[in-house]
């Protein structure tokens, strides 16, 4: 079957089929969703259990140990892959295995809650209960801040609440959630002296504020026809009414207010867990995402229409402040990528126009055009987005979408100068080389197949790449073989040889030179083979020097600033000292926008950003600039001045990656039982990270020992006096931060009752002697003193961390100017090198852990494509030493990536090892072409020595053509920080590799088949 005659037979179905390509690729370009970065799934999930009071050691052993157990008894489990257990809290994060996907988890995630609460019966009384939370993938784009000076924080609430309403109406709008939100409290601080004076214990108080905040059912009355609700009214209307509810049941059976034992004032929880700032001021933050399969770009234009619109219910002097609006990233990043597309595009007809001619040019031009137009139709079909993988991964096929054109029209070129008819030339063209350049085409999308099948969230997330060269190299073929040689029999005109006469298109000097060229080469063929030889291992041993990497920098005009104080730092401390250096960043050049947290990470406004737990002693500022390419002068700076300032910190200063992150780009693991033993080693690991100059942001997860008042309880006396540690230790919750006594209900809004101390009291901790306990036996307030023998204060660890269930201390750094592989080579073999006792072992975590699994995992994929290749070339030639051949010219791919990424000073990152493996594909399609031309001469009766040089200059320039073409189509991407280092590896691998295949394969060849060499090349 020959898809040429086929397509000229019918030739008003080909037609229709390049206009619906064209109508259709036009109309589904236009509809495609946008993103800034592909999607990936976030396998992750965090089992979060309270168990007030319990200390970190405590938390571990009660309740850690036994959700990671239940956790363990779960068959989609990958790994546990931390557990931290705080004073009071445990946090256990999980990860199931890849192969898990979006549309499988929330099955998992419904089993993984089952055995969670099966479990709930088993933690200690007063603990749990535990919530699952697998909404770490839940993304809000649009991230606001709510600032105006001289209004509160409910003025400002209050407005945030209008446009949450408002705007989770708008089109493609998921959610809308306020951010940092302070909860709204109802403060009780009563005069211990008094209520001792009157008799009047908490429990009292607690217990009539209770009974009047219930919500009681009355049931209903018949009134004639109708059944009318019963609902009494005594609940508290306002916070004012706190004061006239009269306590009951006080020594003495007196009745008195409660406004005459206590100050009732309403305000925030103090202290907050997390802060929101923007530009140096409060704010309220809201954060909106888009639902699923929505266009971002569209919701964006939606949100600003709607926003324009209230713009007059917002109160004048508050603004809204933008801290990421990735609907304009994606738009800016769309033009960027699709003005570089155009640039290659127009770079590839160029050359076309240059080495093929006009009408040869502009029309593989148009078939390339055709290709991609029709390539849309089909992404747009399989759901693929329009972001920044699948758009470099039109520019990266961009070459090898015109190679199979180039082959048909450079082929009927030949024939019709030889005088044969156009029509008769392309069915000829496409009986040669349709099934050749069909197993071409299948080598160089299977060599991309590992890409699309790696599950894990690297391979997830490159995975478009896979998807558009598998669609976009499978049409070139088909247009190759039907649609191109309609339109070259139109549009080509060639002048055929005249009056017999024979014309030789290759009689020119280039040709002659390199034929005389290869055939020396074919003749000294030892020499060729040694000299090759040699190349490879000199690029081997270059290529070794070259430093590795995970995923580049990002250029987004947007960086981090992450503030440490030591563990246990007061969340008003780190506020304070982040709002000097909100001043400060604010003061340099370039930079227009601060959005400052305090306590904890950001609102998840980027998918590759990952917060951090919550810390009050952490900060992270959001800082936006005019250009990303400002960043690398202000980072120094700002690293500079806020170690200066506030040398107890750990300040860094970073750039977003493009790609997966981890919070430290250098990590090492120390595993192990002691604590003790486990800190010393840490100790000792940081000690060598702080040796390094280029190392900083040097951290512990477990953060420092943290001091604890620790009562020393007279048992006796307890006992004497009804007292046990659970009312000693309410009374110290009252005392100082404050104990929810009951709830108050305002519109929708749920507001807790919480007593403590007045503020002179609160606020000094030697008034822990002053405090005063209600006595059940003795019905009255007593000393805690009498109790309370003393107080002493320890040192204890406030965080364990665990991974799959050993204890684990992790040692965080980056690398302030290199590559974080740099750093961590001349830093691992000094750590593992520590005295070790015997149970104890590191592991590298960071990007040596996130480059291993991608690579792995890729690695895992690429045998059975592998094989398939092989299996086509063999199929190809029904020969075992051509396949041979064309394998052994593989290898020697790594002399131009080696030149390329040394000359440029680019490291070989993950998409640098992408790049390399589509090389492979080229190479293996070049190869292909050469060695079937080689075979067709041969079928025609030459000689094989003269059919190896013929075949060599024959396919010399298609070969060189599809090179150029994609070798200068890759040069919009040089510029791209995500892009350079793949492009470098394709661009300069494929250069030199096509003169190596040029001249290496006819080597080869005449080695495998031990062809003699004449003394001349006749």
């Amino acid at each position: 079957m020959n898809l040429a005659k086929i397509a000229f037979d019918h030739s008003v179905v080909t037609w229709v089929f390049i206009v619906m390509l064209v109508g259709g690729g036009i109309i589904s370009f236009s509809g495609m969703a946008r993103l800034e970065d592909p999607e990936f799934t976030v396998k992750d999930a965090l089992i979060i259990t309270p168990y007030p009071g319990a200390s970190a050691l405590e938390v571990e052993e009660e309740v850690t140990d036994r959700i990671e157990k239940a956790c363990q008894e779960l068959g989609q489990l990958k790994e546990i892959y931390e557990s931290t257990s705080y004073r009071g809290l445990s946090l256990v994060k999980v990860r199931m295995h890849d192969k898990y996907d979006k549309v499988k988890l929330p099955q998992v995630w419904d089993e993984l809650r089952r055995k969670i609460g099966d479990v709930q019966e088993q933690l200690p009384p007063g603990s749990g209960p535990s919530i699952v939370n697998d909404d770490f993938g839940d993304v809000y784009g649009l991230f606001v801040a709510l600032t105006g000076e001289g209004y509160s924080y409910a003025e400002l609430k209050d407005v945030g609440e209008m446009l949450r309403k408002e705007l989770s109406l708008v089109t493609d709008v998921a959610r809308v959630e306020f951010f940092a939100d302070q909860q709204e409290v109802i403060y009780l601080e009563p005069d211990r002296d008094r209520m001792a004076l009157l008799g009047v214990s908490s429990a009292t108080i607690a217990a009539e504020l209770q009974a009047r905040s219930l919500v009681s059912y009355a049931g209903r009355v018949s009134v004639g026809p109708d059944r009318i609700a019963l609902d009494p009214t005594a609940v508290l209307e306002t916070p004012e009414e706190f004061g006239q509810i009269v306590l009951s049941n006080v020594a003495g059976g007196s009745q008195i207010y409660l406004r005459d034992v206590a100050t009732i004032r309403r305000g925030y929880q103090e202290p907050p867990t997390l802060l929101q700032r923007f530009d140096g001021m409060a704010s309220v933050a809201l954060g909106i995402s888009t639902v699923e399969g929505g266009n971002v770009v569209v919701m964006g234009e939606a949100i600003k229409l709607r926003m324009a619109e209230l713009q007059e219910r917002i109160p004048i002097g508050i603004e809204v402040g933008v801290i990421a609006m990735q609907p304009d990233a994606v738009v800016d990043a769309i033009s960027s990528f699709l003005v570089s597309l155009g640039q290659a595009v127009a770079i590839v007809i160029v050359v076309l126009l240059i080495f093929m001619g006009l009408r040869t040019g502009l029309l593989i031009g148009f078939v390339l055009f055709l290709t991609i137009a029709g390539s849309f139709v089909f992404l747009s079909a399989q759901g693929v987005i329009l972001e920044r993988i699948s758009l470099g991964a039109l520019i990266i096929a961009l070459g090898m979408l015109v190679d199979n054109a180039i082959v048909v029209v450079d082929g009927m070129l030949i024939k019709m100068q030889k005088g044969i008819e156009a029509r008769q030339a392309a069915i000829e063209v496409v009986a040669q080389t349709a099934i050749p350049l069909l197993g071409a085409t299948a080598i160089a999308i299977l060599a991309f197949a590992a890409i699309g099948t790696s599950q894990d969230k690297t391979g997830e997330y490159t995975r478009s790449l896979y998807t558009v060269i598998l669609v976009s190299l499978s049409l070139s073929w088909i247009i190759a073989v039907t649609a191109t040689p309609v339109l070259a029999a139109k549009f080509l005109k060639v002048k055929p040889a005249t009056g017999g006469e024979v014309v030789d298109p290759y009689d020119t000097r280039f040709y002659r030179g390199y034929k005389a060229f290869l055939g020396g080469a074919i003749r000294q063929r030892w020499l060729t083979m040694a000299v090759v030889v040699a190349i490879f291992i000199a690029s081997v041993m270059g290529f070794r020097t070259i430093e590795g990497a995970f995923f580049p920098d990002s250029s987004r005009p947007q960086f981090l600033v992450e503030y440490w104080l030591p563990q246990g730092a007061d969340i008003r401390t780190t506020e304070a000292d982040v709002t000097q250096i909100e001043e400060y960043i604010l003061t340099l050049d370039g930079v227009q926008h601060v959005a400052t947290t305090v306590g904890g990470g950001a609102m998840r406004f980027l998918l590759t950003y990952t917060p951090e737990k919550s810390n009050s002693g952490y900060a992270v500022m959001l800082v936006e600039v005019e250009s990303y390419k400002q960043i690398d002068e202000l980072k120094p700076q700002i690293q500079s001045w806020v170690e200066d300032r506030f040398p107890q910190s750990i300040p860094t200063v970073k750039r977003f990656i493009n790609g997966p992150a981890e919070p430290g780009a250098v990590q090492v693991k120390i595993i192990g039982d002691d604590p003790v033993k486990l800190r010393e080693l840490a100790g000792q690991a940081r000690a060598i990270f702080e040796a390094d100059p280029d190392a900083f942001g040097i951290r512990l997860d477990w953060g420092d020992r943290v001091p604890v008042v620790r009562p020393v309880i007279a048992t006796e006396q307890a006992n004497l006096a009804g007292l046990s540690r659970p009312e000693i230790a309410a009374t110290l919750l009252e005392g100082f931060e404050g104990k929810t006594i009951g709830v108050y209900r305002e519109d929708i809004e749920v507001m807790p009752i919480v007593m403590r101390a007045p503020a002179p009291e609160r606020l000094d901790i030697a008034s822990i002697h002053n405090l005063q306990i209600w006595s059940p036996t003795a019905e009255r307030m007593i000393p805690l003193t009498q109790v309370v023998t003393g107080f002493e204060t320890v040192w204890e660890d406030q965080i364990i961390s665990r991974n799959n269930r050993r204890r684990a201390i992790t040692v965080l750094c980056d690398p302030e100017n290199g590559l974080a592989t740099s750093l961590l080579a001349r830093t691992r073999p000094q750590i593992e090198a520590l005295d070790y006792p015997p149970g104890y072992e590191t592991e590298w975590w960071g990007e040596l852990k996130s480059t291993s699994e991608a690579q792995s995992s890729l690695a895992g994929a690429l045998p059975p494509f592998i094989l398939m290749m092989i299996v086509i070339v063999v199929m190809l030639f029904n020969s075992v030493r051509q396949t041979l051949v064309i394998w052994l010219v593989v290898p020697l791919g790594i002399v131009g990536v080696t030149v390329g990424l040394i000359g440029s000073g680019l490291p070989f990152n993950f998409l640098a090892l992408l790049g390399f493996l589509s090389l492979i594909g080229m190479m293996i399609k070049n190869a292909i072409v050469l060695l079937d031309q080689i075979n067709l001469e041969i079928a025609e009766g030459s000689e094989t020595f003269p059919a190896i040089l013929n075949s060599g200059v024959s396919r010399l320039r298609p070969v060189a053509m599809a090179a150029a073409t994609t070798v200068l189509g890759m040069a919009p991407l040089f510029p791209d920080p995500f892009f350079n280092a793949l492009a470098m590896t394709v661009a300069a691998g494929l250069t030199f590799a096509t003169v190596l295949t040029m001249v290496v394969v006819p080597v080869l060849y005449a080695v495998v088949y031990r062809v003699p060499a004449p003394r001349s090349d006749g």
